[in-house]
């Protein structure tokens, strides 16, 4: 009797990435498609009846983005492992995926083969990160700025878009003043008084990397 198939869930806002991730991945018996999806709305709406073990989840899709897609779904099935696969390979990005309770990212350029490697090492309850994640998080040498949390990172990346307070308040489904409280901490961790400044400071270190740009 063979043993039970790890369910996966692909959730990508284009087609043809999706599908050929779900070619490869089905090419391995131990590991059941129990859907493609376009978007992190969708994965919240189909997640319990689905119950992957594994969420492979990008980053940028229209309406709910994956980080709050993620943490949505782990308040519904806490036990499921998110890994983030995406085109974004600043160490502000993989953070605040980490925070937002991704247990692993792995960049779209990986061989075929790393992502059935990073699906195994999440199912053994380890941490997965590609190469490429890895080194981007590394110490650079610039530590004396209070650090951003996740919550932080994510309104930081939702303003920097250009989008009001109360904007990222229906995205984020959080009050307006909630908003201007992290903004007023963003700003005063980054030495930052300008919406310009965090956009500024955003694009510099690749929180926009690719936003709402086809990949």
């Amino acid at each position: 009797m063979s043993a039970e198939k790890i369910r996966v869930l692909i959730v990508d806002d284009h087609p043809m990435v999706a599908e050929g991730i779900q070619s490869i991945l089905e090419s391995y018996d131990e590991i059941a498609v129990v859907g493609t999806l376009g978007s992190g709305q969708a994965a919240v709406d189909q997640a319990t009846q689905l119950a992957p073990d594994v969420v492979l989840m990008d980053l940028n899709m229209p309406g709910l983005g994956g980080l709050s897609a993620t943490e949505i779904i782990l308040e519904q099935l806490p036990e499921t492992r998110v890994l983030i696969l995406s085109m974004h390979d600043s160490p502000e990005y993989i953070s605040t995926a980490l925070n937002h309770g991704a247990k692993g990212y792995i960049l779209k350029d990986v061989p075929t083969e790393e992502i059935k490697q990073a699906i195994d090492a999440v199912m053994r309850g380890e941490q997965y990160l590609c190469t490429g994640a890895s080194l981007s998080l590394q110490p650079k040498g610039d530590s004396t700025r209070e650090a951003l949390t996740g919550r932080e990172q994510t309104i930081l990346l939702e303003l920097a878009q250009g989008k009001s307070n109360k904007q990222v308040a229906q995205t984020l489904d959080i009050s307006v003043r909630t908003v201007e409280t992290h903004r007023k901490n963003i700003k005063r961790k980054l030495g930052i008084s300008s919406t310009a400044g965090l956009t500024r400071y955003a694009l510099e270190h690749g929180v926009l990397q690719g936003t709402g740009v086809g990949f």
